[in-house]
């Protein structure tokens, strides 16, 4: 049996197919080839069409298709993983009413920040574990404030991944995970939020039906199974957020386990058994893929916007030409420190863990006479490190103590000048896996199709690449506090 993944990334989707047996991938597919766009009509304002998702998800299943690696017919179940808080509105008929607000949209700020008054902070933060913020409910109600005709016309409410299920299958679902991931999910009542619905007006039969993240979300389509070359009648048999899909794709599923991802931005995600939140909201805390009513697991996500578009921009603008690899040898004859060259990496936006405040990313401390290129490679990367180390030790302070962080191998994790300077900053060993969002999408498929007996099972063939164990720890920590105490708290006002 054949699984297939589906990821709905904001650049670009990808897809791949898993032998169910082997639980390896057979073969992948990206579309469109380059990155795709975001409209902003505003300054702060995100969207993307819906119906292009779905007309990129069926271009990349087709390309997939045509590798020649797999017959389509054999695959038997599907599983879709998303950019995380875009909303999406349809009426009765299924059409999209207006693009979706996407996850980076920063218009509902100021409503978010009223419900969180309105409700109350204590309250807030220990039913929903979060303010509400400018998560999906809040932009729900700008839409209720702003379009109220189109309002008016909204049958359902849904995140990316349950409108991509609903093109394949023609039913609307939902999961706990995702209510939790938009603000709508009350945690101590285990159910919808009667404070977050009440407070914005929001009818609770736009809610789609909840079902389990492992669950059967509708069966695919006749017409759509044709057209992708398909079996008809297929389950759509997991949906979850990117992030909660990258930690499932590392076999991130107990107490205690904790992922990590460092692209365009950097997220550490640990999984536990309490519902915890941070009273500062620097981190967020959303049901897991495997939550239940009885037995409770949370993801806590700390998320940083500036890390690999800051590597990319000092490449781009340092040594244009040089690869990566290139670069990462370079920044690797530099001693740990770079002798005294800092740099933060926090230019792509407002940061959460900093509490919300826009500082901009630094390079500090240059001398003319001693930095070189090389250097700047090297201060970069160990910026970025230094600030997984700052959210680790917030994340720690929320009763998240990692003995081992578990990782792809990809993006900055390929470069060992980052790996090391990653865990001697953390003094946290580091597993690399051979890891894949869409490969974790199809895996997921098939413990929600009962292919799987569990999540163990679905990851019995996984086994880590390279354990990255921490040395010339006493140096980074030098060099760290100096980042820390002599730059950071310097420009944010922090302690």
């Amino acid at each position: 049996m054949l699984l297939l993944g589906i990821d709905v990334g904001t650049s670009s989707i990808k897809v791949s197919v898993v032998d169910a047996e082997t639980q390896q991938s057979l073969a992948s597919a990206q579309y469109p080839e380059t990155e795709t766009g975001i409209i902003s009509h505003r300054a702060g304002w995100a969207e993307q069409s819906p119906d292009m998702w779905w007309e990129h998800v069926q271009a990349a299943i087709l390309k997939l298709n045509a590798s020649g690696s797999y017959n389509p017919t054999a695959v038997g179940a599907i599983g879709i993983a998303y950019q995380m808080h875009g909303l999406v509105v349809v009426n009765k008929a299924q059409q999209v009413l207006r693009d979706s607000i996407i996850w980076c949209d920063s218009r509902a700020v100021e409503l978010g920040n009223g419900a969180f008054e309105a409700i109350g902070e204590e309250r807030s933060l220990s039913h929903l574990l979060n303010s509400p913020g400018n998560f999906t409910a809040s932009k729900l109600a700008w839409v209720k404030a702003n379009e109220p005709e189109l309002y008016a016309q909204i049958d359902k409410v849904m995140l990316p991944g349950d409108f991509v299920a609903m093109k394949l299958t023609g039913e609307v679902t939902t999961s706990v995970s995702a209510l939790s991931e938009g603000v709508f999910w009350d945690f101590k009542e285990d159910q919808l939020s009667e404070d977050v619905l009440g407070y914005y007006k929001i009818d609770k039969n736009l809610i789609p039906e909840i079902k389990p993240v492992f669950s059967e979300h509708g069966s695919v389509k006749r017409d759509v199974a044709e057209k992708l070359g398909l079996q008809p009648g297929i389950p759509v048999a997991y949906k979850s957020g990117d992030q909660p899909n990258n930690a499932l794709s590392l076999n991130v599923l107990n107490p205690g386990e904790v992922a990590a991802t460092a692209g365009t931005s950097g997220v550490i995600y640990g999984v536990s058994d309490q519902l915890v939140y941070d009273k500062q909201s620097r981190v967020n805390t959303f049901a897991h893929v495997n939550y239940a009513g009885d037995e409770k697991r949370v993801g806590v996500l700390l998320c940083i916007n500036g890390t690999g578009i800051m590597n990319r921009w000092a490449r781009d603008n340092f040594a244009p030409g040089v690869s990566y690899p290139e670069m990462n040898e370079l920044g690797r004859k530099v001693p740990i420190g770079s002798d005294g060259l800092s740099v933060l990496p926090f230019g792509n936006g407002a940061e959460r863990m900093l509490n919300n405040k826009l500082i901009g990313a630094h390079l500090q401390n240059i001398d003319l006479n001693k930095h070189t290129q090389a250097h700047i490679f090297r201060a970069v990367q160990e910026g970025i490190a230094f600030a997984f180390r700052y959210g680790l030790d917030i994340m720690r302070e929320n009763g998240m103590n990692p003995s081992i962080i578990r990782a792809g191998r990809a993006n900055m994790f390929l470069s060992p000048l980052f790996r090391e300077a990653f865990v001697g900053a953390t003094n946290v060993p580091v597993e690399l896996y051979q890891s894949d969002g869409s490969v974790g999408a199809a895996l997921g498929a098939g413990i929600g199709s009962g292919t799987f007996k569990s999540g163990e099972e679905a990851f019995s063939n996984s086994l880590p690449l390279e354990l990255v164990k921490p040395e010339a720890t006493g140096q980074y920590e030098a060099a760290y506090q100096v980042w820390k105490e002599q730059l950071l708290q310097k420009l944010n006002g922090s302690k």
